[in-house]
């Protein structure tokens, strides 16, 4: 076999089982065993199996009952997750877990390596191999890896390894239940002294095996961030790489306080390929800290840095404390551990009285309190711990106002045994090839020795901790331990675990009486019996050992930046177990401290971001350890927040504007980056450069240069050259630019112009902007004479320049008003003279076309004093910020007719005497900010406005909101009023009546509110004498006004007359008076209303109605309710017209109300209802009748006076016999007689009303006409034939009685034509004429009926029957015969 390629994969493992388990099973931990999920049962056989690799020497006798246990676990094992895969399908499907991870491995070069892993889960998960955390592809370098998946035994292999395989590789299982990741880390090493050519270099110099270099840019980085618990945050940087290679991926890290993140379910990571993200998905303080992206290449690595700060979540009660922080635990054992934390920076403004610590078993969600009273120490042992369980911790603060938000769970930490916790993270021994199996008798039960170095590791007020280690005599069995307390000075020992024996060798006292000083000792015990004690510890006090630090010393802040500030301070003496400081921040005059970081930082220096740029801030820091905060160090000096100042950054942007023979004009690009102070000149340093090589750098200039251009003389004709240009403000001289271009110093013969210089972009906005630029330094052969603008998209191709101006401009300046807002523009300019359009200028920086927030533009104000000025105001100044004010872009020095007035965040531009010489473009511009400008055209429209503006200013009135005017108020009093728009408490009135000045008595009442400017003059009436000409005099200050009204002639008479009506209404309404008049009323129904509304009544007011006179006496229709008086006239006729009248009176006077009904009031009345039943009636319709067609309308209410016409055909119906009209009930009709052919067409009824009227309307045409004439016919011959028909008019009797031997004549009426038949029945036979009955029919119209002698026999019932051709009828009578013997 080959060793350098074999394979290192794992040794069989020797499996055993738990002596204490597989023997000492009872009846009812057999039943709790089928009942769990089999975990202690799987730890006990995989143990050593999964994470330790040993061969063990064992019997074949102890062989083979491991082998047997092994077997009968398995089963119970099968049987039990049998068993609740059936109880509950569910369960079958769980998140991925790594029975067997992969182990780390140490290889020489050359040779292969292969890492396993066992997964389960279900849904199968879906397993995928990292390197470095970026995804392994085999197919990117075939041969070189190779992944295997066979029943959920998964493997990497790696084929000959080199330097480059070093890394650290994860495994990744996912599927829908989540996703797990476990590491393994590969080191290869290297003989000493074989090197190969082949083999890669080290990180840095260029990679032999590709033969390039990497370069590495981190650009678009992230900044400071400000985040809150529970809020998701992303950091993000773009990366790019040159040369950009397809398949090559950086490695892609980050660290937090220097230490390297890991994937979680804290922190997700993402490449993109040339963005890194990292997503902090809830964040805590935990989370807060120096964040950093490495990326590394194979030449060398970037980084970039920055903080994030996470404060406090709102706190669920009012002045609860924060969350403590970085909980921990240490010193796990079987039934042990020690949980410890850090304070929170946030109170909540009360102290905290201490910390409760929760635990949950996981797998569950309940959390359960492990401490009932708060603990003030920030660590805290936790006892009764189920051995093989897992546990998860967290803390919360509590405060006289209540308790905390819970901070961030610890780690998972397992009960278990240290040493198998040692022996699971153990690396694996080397690998052998060959398993050793010897036999070993089995030794009896010993009695197990002394426990060694017994010592008190903690002690506080609250708790004691002991730990020791297990003693050499211990036999094969495990042991458990007693522990015992005496108090020093006595020999009376306690033993403290008296039920249950502790199995950690770790143990916390608690419920100590604090003051009082112990001893303890510890005994060993196993199922052979308990052994001796150990030695005693020393004398221990219960209380707190650990001093809370003491207060860091000095304290010093230095400016950083313009949101920062540097806090250094002397660190606190004798801190014990020092955990780090908290730092709070507070505005000058405040007196309200704020945290400046919520997670400890263990450095005495510390950077305070998020401050407000030019406040004063005083600081003071805090240390802290596990007993608790230390006092608040001294406040430090107050400093005010702003950027340090720096030596700015290099230029760039080196151009040449005009070159001769031996000297050449250079112009450049302002620095990025200023320093925070303004520059004070630059420096040019030139050098030559022969055959490609550079010389000897040599200064252009000793004093320095103000403009952004400048002539180096002395140089050589025809000489190459290259330039640098450094920048200096009062912090110094910054680093020189990169060397430009290499230009020959020749001189330029060409025609036009050179290029324009030194572009400026100033006041941006959305759409607009205004470009400024100097004109070139070279004019050609003829002088300059315009300018051109071009504009493009920042990311568009050079052909994409377009003009702006198609004519050129004179100006050194231009507005461009072609933006599109959100679009990144760059512009250049060229010049002209008369041999034509020169070379353009170089492209300013790209602009974004934005209005930024708070933007501002110049006001102009004109003030009380009529002086007009240009202001301007900033919101986001430097300390070194400064107001720049231009006329047409070119700054005002001269204050003949401009004074410039800075104050605070304002600035006033004032015209001293404003004439045509100022009109022009006015700029101003706010230095040291982020290009805060404005500007404000005068014209000389504007400026004759202004002027306008400024004289009435200088002479000004009181503005009026109204002119005097008089109206009316109660008594027919006269108010004449005015009312100022502004007008000061200072102000005087004059009331004046024809030049005559009016004083305040009682004919005039005088009033002036200064609030609303209302003045005013009462008078209780007019009299002849006051017709005139009233005026109000207003003067306030230098400010006056007048109003006058002239009340002459008809307009005073009318004032006059209205205001006496007035007074007379005002008496009227002491007593029982009208509010509204008599007046009337229709209702729907066609009733008559005859109502008024009353006011200041009472119960003896009397109401009297009266109609022409005559007193109307009350008949039920009066009410008198609600102040309202009614009079029905239900059908009202022509003699209910007439004058109504009604009093109303009392004791205080009576009112009168009077309604005319006769004349054209009536007319009115009637009209009114005569419209409501126009609009009560129902549509026109069509019926037939034997006499012709009929058409008619219902209304609700019929009055003979309404008046109707009917028409046809549009045109007024003249009424004959054959066409009639008529009305019944409340049916209005017209009859058609005998309707023919010219009949047909629109028929309408119309309403008169007095007003429009209204009509209703029906088409008698079509088949509306011939249905209608059809059913006439047939009504008509039906009532032919009811006509014509025979008939028995009438003459005989219903019943006859009649003497026997008597004559009977009966006689009847006989119509009908044609003449009837006649028949005459008895008993309903037909009787034939003869001598006893004698029937005759005469004239066609009488018919008797005789009988001659009356007999007994003819008793019965008779008839006559009559028909012709039109229908039949009959008539009968009954005659009985009576004898006279039977009478008697």
């Amino acid at each position: 076999m080959d060793k350098e390629n074999q394979i290192i994969g794992y040794v069989v493992p020797i499996f055993r089982g738990s002596q204490e388990y597989a023997s000492g099973l009872s009846d009812t931990e057999e039943a709790r065993m089928k009942e769990s999920a089999g975990y202690m049962a799987r730890r006990n056989l995989f143990t050593s199996g999964l994470e330790m690799e040993r061969t063990e020497q064992t019997s074949r006798k102890v062989s083979v009952r491991q082998s047997a246990e092994h077997i009968s676990l398995s089963k119970r094992i099968y049987e039990n997750e049998e068993y609740h895969k059936c109880m509950n399908e569910d369960s079958l499907m769980h998140a991925p877990e790594f029975v067997i991870k992969p182990r780390s491995h140490t290889v020489w070069e050359k040779q292969c390596v292969r890492l396993h892993c066992t997964v389960s889960g279900w849904p199968d998960p879906r397993v995928v191999w990292y390197k470095n955390n970026v995804t392994i592809d085999p197919m990117a370098r075939p041969g070189k890896y190779k992944l295997q998946s066979s029943y959920n035994m998964h493997s990497l292999e790696i084929d000959r390894c080199d330097f480059d395989d070093t890394a650290q590789y994860r495994v990744s299982a996912m599927n829908s239940r989540g996703e797990l990741s476990t590491f393994a880390s590969v080191v290869v090493k290297r003989f000493k002294g074989e090197v190969e050519e082949a083999l890669p270099m080290p990180r840095h110099g260029i990679v032999s095996e590709y033969g390039i270099t990497f370069e590495t840019h981190i650009v678009d980085g992230f900044g400071v961030s400000f985040g809150r618990e529970g809020e998701t945050m992303s950091l993000g940087a773009m990366v790019i790489i040159s040369p950009n290679l397809a398949r090559y991926q950086p490695e892609v890290q980050w660290y937090r306080d220097d230490v390297l993140l890991q994937p979680s379910k804290w922190c997700q990571m993402h490449w993109s390929g040339d963005k890194a993200t990292l997503t902090l998905t809830h964040l805590n303080k935990e989370d807060e800290g120096l964040y950093t992206l490495r990326i590394t290449t194979k030449t060398k690595y970037e980084t970039y840095s920055a903080y994030v700060f996470v404060r406090d979540a709102d706190a669920e009660v009012e002045g609860a404390p924060g969350a403590p922080l970085d909980v921990t635990c240490q010193d796990a054992s079987k039934d042990y551990v020690i949980v410890t934390w850090k304070q929170p920076a946030v109170d909540g403004g009360n102290s905290i009285l201490g910390y409760f610590v929760d635990r949950c078993e996981v797998g569950t969600t309940h959390w359960s309190q492990c401490n009932d009273t708060p603990i003030k120490f920030a660590r805290f042992p936790v006892t009764g711990l189920v051995e093989g369980r897992s546990y998860t911790f967290r803390v919360r603060a509590v405060n006289k106002s209540g308790m905390s938000r819970p901070s961030r769970t610890s780690e998972v930490v397992a009960a278990m045994d240290p040493a198998d916790r040692t022996r699971m993270r153990g690396s694996s021994a080397p690998w052998t090839g060959q398993i050793i199996v010897t036999e070993e008798e089995p030794a009896e039960g010993v009695v197990p020795g002394r426990p060694k170095e017994l010592e008190v590791t903690e002690a506080t007020k609250n708790y004691v901790v002991l730990s020791w280690k297990a003693p050499g005599e211990r036999g094969h069995e495990g042991i458990m331990y007693y522990v015992e307390k005496c108090v020093s000075g006595t020999d009376s020992w306690q033993r403290v675990n008296t039920e249950i024996p502790v199995k950690s060798p770790r143990y916390a006292l608690f419920d100590l009486a604090e003051g009082k000083a112990y001893r303890f000792r510890v005994r060993c015990c196993n199922s052979a019996g308990v052994g001796e004690p150990s030695e005693a510890t020393e004398a221990t006090t219960v209380g707190d050992k650990l001093d809370i630090p003491s207060a860091p010393g000095r304290v010093v802040p230095t400016r950083n930046t313009d949101t920062s500030v540097v806090v250094s301070w002397e660190a606190s003496r004798n801190a014990k177990e020092l955990v780090g400081y908290y730092i709070e921040a507070s505005i000058v005059g405040s007196n309200t401290f704020e945290p400046c970081n919520n997670k400890p930082v263990k450095a005495t220096r510390f950077v305070c971001h998020g401050l407000v740029t030019g406040e004063s801030y005083v600081f003071r820091v805090k240390a802290l350890n596990a007993a608790g905060l230390s006092e608040c160090s001294q406040e430090s000096e107050a400093i005010k927040v702003k950027a340090a100042i720096a030596s700015p950054t290099p230029p760039y942007g080196i151009s040449v504007l005009e070159c001769v023979r031996d000297s050449m004009v250079l112009a450049w690009k302002q620095p990025t980056f200023i320093g925070g102070a303004d520059i004070t000149g630059y420096f040019v340093d030139y050098r030559e450069v022969i055959n490609g090589v550079p010389g000897k750098w040599h200064e252009a200039n000793v004093k320095a240069v103000s403009d952004r251009a400048y002539r180096v003389s002395d140089l050589k004709e025809n000489r190459k050259y290259q330039f640098q240009v450094r920048a200096a403000n009062m912090a110094g001289v910054g680093i020189p630019s990169l060397p430009s271009e290499t230009f020959i110093c020749e001189e330029w013969t060409i025609a036009v112009p050179g290029p324009p210089h030194d572009l400026q972009v100033t006041e941006v906005r959305a759409n607009t902007l205004v470009l400024l630029f100097k004109p070139p330094v070279y004019q050609g052969r003829d002088p300059v004479n315009g300018f051109y603008v071009d504009i493009k998209e920042a990311d568009a191709e050079e052909e994409a320049w377009r003009g702006v101006n198609e004519k050129a401009i004179s100006t050194n300046y231009m507005k461009i008003k072609i933006l599109k807002e959100g679009v990144t523009y760059v512009f250049r300019v060229r010049a002209q003279n008369k041999a034509g359009v020169g070379k353009a200028s170089e492209p300013t920086e790209p602009v974004l076309a934005e209005t930024k927030p708070g933007t501002t533009e110049i006001v102009v104000d004109i003030d009380d004093d009529g002086v007009i000025s240009m202001n301007f105001a900033c919101s986001n100044l430097t300390p070194d910020s400064k107001f720049v004010w231009s006329k047409n872009y070119k700054e005002i020095t001269d204050e003949t007719r401009i004074t410039v007035a800075t104050s605070g965040e304002k600035s006033k531009a004032i015209f001293n005497m404003p004439a045509e010489d100022d009109i022009g473009i006015y700029s101003c511009a706010v230095t040291h900010t982020n290009g805060e400008s404005s500007s404000y055209t005068l014209s000389a429209e504007e400026l004759k406005k202004l002027l306008e503006i400024s004289h009435d200013h200088k002479f000004p009135i009181i503005p009026l909101k109204t002119e005097l005017a008089v109206e009316l108020q109660e008594k027919g009093r006269i108010r004449f009023w005015l009312q100022a728009e502004k007008i000061s408490a200072n102000g005087k009135i004059e009331y004046v009546f024809n030049d005559n000045t009016l004083s305040q008595g009682e004919k005039y009442k005088m009033n002036f509110n200064k609030d609303t400017g209302v003045i005013e003059m009462i008078m209780e009436s007019l009299l002849q004498e006051d017709e005139g000409t009233f005026t109000f005099q207003l003067q306030d200050g230098k400010a006056t006004n007048q109003s006058s009204l002239v009340l002459i002639g008809e307009v005073f008479k009318g004032l006059q007359k209205e205001s006496e009506f007035m007074c007379k209404e005002w008496h009227r309404k002491q007593g029982p008076h009208f509010v509204e008049y008599l007046s009337y009323e229709v209702t729907p129904e066609c009733c008559v209303f005859l109502k008024c509304k009353v006011g200041n009544i009472k119960k003896e007011t009397v109401a009297l109605w009266y109609k022409d006179g005559r007193e109307v006496k009350g008949d039920g229709n009066l009410t008198f309710t609600e102040g309202v008086l009614n009079l029905e006239i239900a059908q009202i006729s022509k003699k209910d017209a007439g004058v109504y009248e009604i009093v109303m009176k009392d004791d205080r006077g009576k009112d009168t109300s009077t309604l005319n009904l006769t004349e054209q009031g009536f007319r009115d009345l009637m009209n009114e209802m005569f419209s409501h039943i126009a609009n009560s009636s129902t549509a026109l319709k069509i019926q037939s009748t034997e006499e012709g067609i009929r058409l008619y309308s219902f209304v609700s209410y019929y009055n003979e006076a309404l008046q109707v016409t009917w028409h046809h055909k549009d045109s007024a119906i003249a009424f004959t016999d054959r066409i009639k009209s008529g009305v019944v009930g409340e049916q209005l009709w017209l009859q058609i007689t005998e309707p023919t052919e010219k009949d047909k067409g629109k028929y309408a009824i119309e309403f008169h009303d007095g007003k429009g009227g209204l009509k209703r309307t029906v088409e008698l045409a079509g088949q509306a006409f011939d249905d209608a004439y059809a059913e006439f016919q047939r009504l008509k011959a039906a009532a032919i034939a009811e006509r014509n028909r025979a008939r028995v008019a009438g003459g005989l009797p219903d019943v006859v009685t009649i003497q026997e031997l008597k004559a009977l004549n009966l006689t009847c009426n006989i119509s009908g034509d044609p003449v009837p038949e006649v028949v005459w029945l008895k008993n309903e036979r037909e009787i034939v004429s003869d001598d006893h009955y004698i029937m005759k029919f005469e004239s066609g119209k009488y018919a008797s009926f005789t009988i001659t002698t009356v007999n007994t026999t003819d008793s019965g019932k008779y008839s006559i029957l009559v028909k012709n051709k039109y229908g039949t009828e009959s008539a009968d009578f009954t005659i009985s015969v009576f004898s006279p013997d039977s009478k008697k």
